[in-house]
Formats: structure tokens, sequence, C-alpha cells
């Protein structure tokens, strides 16, 4: 009897010993809920003790609003000094967002898994951050600045061979990962492998598709921008003043109301705002480089994408000639190509805060950090205009670009000499059977 008892508690204990075994560290079992709300800082409900003390006397959503539109205005004010500072200064900006960014996602995976002493996760991180920095941001260098590049010897190698220096880097980030795994920590480590990686792709990717449509215009960036700006103000507005149908389960604040008002004013605002610009050949040049000035260049003659074209009416609309109305309107093309631009900025725009408001509920938090007073963390104002990048980058590449002759000649100068006499001898030939060099001539 004795010896059945002591065999049922033996069995008692396997399953306890082997669960154990599947056990990372001690701090899996302190439960599967996490609340991280104490360890991620919070902005939404955070402001300058000098406007805490000036607002004191109006009730919390009064006091909130006003600290919202205070800082959304100093916001708007820099955004357009940066625009006023150039190119350079967008680039600068749009990298320095996206360190930021980066920094606020690791840091809540950092939280999330509960590791302290960990080695080297967060030396990897950063390390990561930079090889694809190097890679993404090298790239662009390669097509806009090739001329330039192939110019000097040392700068000509690198670029040569710029992509197989990016693999080596990154390799030597992954065997770094891994004569790092600890033991008790392989599944956290792994997980936070991963977390990183995710991380890279949500913001490095976009930042570089960023740079890509700045190169291409600053209207193809300034303008998707200030329409998510447009619409996350407008809707915001619509659904403190109006809102009463709630929109989204994961976003309760958000109403349809606010979603439809929000997407109207964007539509107006991004036509008014493109026809505009479309006059100014400062926001509708791409930036080139010029091998007679030496430098990078934003003058051209602009495409007819910037130039006012007649369109007539639809046929139902003829009725209008009898009280005298034009069957054609002149309009810019690139303001129907902006409309676009609005209705994807209005309709799927919101869906990447939506997406933000899932990725902080799953975590139990309120906002990815504290840098902004009454908005947050920076992650909290840009998750909506990554995915507005990527859209934009892909509509250009797909309706808009072609091939410059300055990519095409930053390319053709990689090749070897007898390569670039026997592309020059076809081109030749090719322009004379179609009797374009003498229509030049």
């Amino acid at each position: 009897m004795s010896e059945f008892r002591k065999r049922k508690d033996s069995d008692a204990k396997a399953p306890e010993s082997a669960e154990s075994d599947h056990v990372d560290s001690e701090d899996d079992k302190l439960g599967a809920s996490m609340n991280l709300s104490k360890t991620v800082p919070t902005g939404t409900d955070k402001a300058p003790s000098v406007l805490e003390f000036l607002l004191q006397d109006l009730p919390e959503k009064w006091r909130n609003w006003v600290v919202r539109g205070i800082f959304s205005l100093l916001m708007i004010s820099f955004f357009l000094l940066v625009i006023y500072e150039g190119p350079l200064a967008l680039m600068i900006t749009a990298l320095v967002i996206q360190v930021k960014c980066f920094q606020e996602i690791i840091n809540i995976g950092y939280a999330v898994y509960r590791i302290h002493g960990l080695p080297w996760f967060r030396s990897l991180s950063w390390y990561f951050l930079i090889t694809s920095n190097y890679f993404f941001y090298g790239e662009n260098l390669v097509d806009y600045f090739g001329v330039a590049i192939n110019r000097t010897d040392f700068l000509r190698g690198l670029v040569t061979y710029h992509r197989f220096i990016s693999f080596c880097l990154y390799c030597g980030g992954f065997v770094w990962f891994v004569l790092s795994l600890v033991k008790k920590y392989y599944m956290k480590q792994f997980s936070l492998f991963a977390w990183t990686h995710v991380a890279l792709l949500i913001v490095v990717t976009q930042s570089y598709l960023i740079i890509k449509n700045i190169f291409e215009g600053l209207i193809w960036f300034i303008v998707p921008v200030s329409m998510i700006i447009c619409n996350d103000i407008m809707a915001y507005v619509f659904g403190f003043f109006f809102g009463k149908t709630p929109l989204i389960k994961l976003s309760p604040k958000k109403t349809w109301e606010g979603f439809i008002g929000g997407g109207i004013s964007t539509v107006i605002f991004g036509l008014m705002m493109s026809y505009v610009m479309c006059q100014y050949p400062y926001f509708v040049c791409p930036i080139e480089y010029s091998e007679t000035l030496g430098r990078m260049t934003m003058e051209c003659e602009p495409s007819a994408l910037f130039r006012p074209t007649e369109y007539s009416l639809p046929s139902w609309l003829s009725v209008l000639g009898v009280f005298g109305v034009s069957n054609t309107i002149s309009l810019y093309p690139f303001v129907l190509h902006s409309l676009s631009l609005s209705i994807f900025s209005s309709v799927i725009g919101p869906f990447g805060g939506f997406f933000a408001s899932g990725f902080k509920r799953a975590f139990k938090i309120k906002d990815f950090g504290d840098v902004i007073p009454g908005h947050g963390g920076i992650m909290d104002r840009f998750d909506c205009q990554f995915l507005m990048a990527t859209f934009v980058n892909v509509y250009i590449s797909s309706f808009i670009q072609t091939d410059s002759p300055q990519k095409l000649l930053s390319q053709v100068l990689y090749l070897k000499p007898e390569q670039q006499l026997q592309l020059f001898h076809m081109l030749k030939e090719s322009l004379e059977n179609r009797n374009l060099l003498e229509l030049n001539n």
C-alpha cells in the first residue's frame, strides 16, 4: 500500500516538473496578464505645470482639449519651419522621428518581457537599426547621388559593394545574437529578436519610403502628411462636438461622426492645398544632382502633371451650358491624383491608428510615451503617417513615375568602360534609325 502511494505521489509530481522544464525563467511564473501602465509613461493626460495651473478650473475634458490644441499648433508650426528650411531639414527630421519611434517600440518590448539582465539586447536592437539605416539610406544615395559618388574612388567602392557590405553587417548582428543566447531566456530572447525586426519593418522601411517621396518632389511629401494631420484634427473636432455613435471597439473614443467629418474635411483640404502648391516649382520639382552646378537642385520645368490641363465635363453636366457655364474645366492633373491620396488618408489612414490602439490595448498601456503633452509619444502621432508613406510610394511607382535620365546615368556609370561604349553605340544607332538625331540638329 505504501509503495502504491509513493508511485501516485511521483506521478503527480511528473507533470509539474515537465511543465517547469518549459518555463523560460522565473518571470513566466508570475502569470500571463500584463499591465505596463506603470512602466511605460503616458502623455495624453500630461501637461506642463504652468498650463496645469492656468487650466485647473476647467473640467478635465476641456483641459485636455486645450492642451491638445496648443501642442497641435506647436507641432504644425514646427512642421512649417522644417519645410521652410528645405529638403535636408525634412530628411533629418524624418530620421530623428524614426529613431524615437523605434526607441518607444523597443522600450515596450523590453518592459513586456520583464528582462533587465539579458546580455546585449539593447545593444543588438540599436545595432540592427544602424545596419538597416545603412542599407536603406545607402540605396537612396546610390539612386540620387550616383553621378557625384562615381567621381570619388573611395565612395565608388562603397557604392559598388553596398549591398554586400550591408549583408555582412547584418550577418555580424545575427552571429552576435546567437552567441548572446542564454539557456533560461531562449524563448524571451527569440521573442525580442522578432520584436526588433517587426519594429524595423514598421519604422525604418517607412522612413526610407518617406525619403524617396521627398526626392520625387516636396509636394509628394507635404500634401500627404498634411492630409493625415488635417484628418486627425478634424476627426477629433467633429468627434468632440458631435460624436455619439461608436466607430470601432479598438478605439472607444472614435465615432462615426468624427470619421465622416474628418474624411470630408480632408478631401476638401487636399484639393485646395494641391491646387495652391502646384503653382510653385519649389514644391513640384524633383530633387536631382546637377553636374553643371556640382550640387543638388530643385529647379526644373514643371512636368505635365503640374501644368493646367483642359478637361471636358461629363455629358450629364452639359445642361449647365444653359446657364452660361463652360463644358470644359482647367485643372492641374495632380489635383485629381490628390483626390485618391485624400480618400486613402481619410478612409484607410485611420486604420493605422486603430492598429496602434489595438497594440496598446493588448499591453494595457495608454500611450507609447510622454514626449508630447496631450498626445503621448512620437509613435502616437505618426502611426497613420507610416501607412500613408507606403501608399504614396506605391502610387507614384504604379501611376506616375518613370525612370529619370539622372538615375539611368548613375547606373550606366557603374558599367565597365567597354560596356559603356557598347551602350553608347547601341543608343546612337537607335536614335539615328528613328531620325531623332537629325531632328535635334
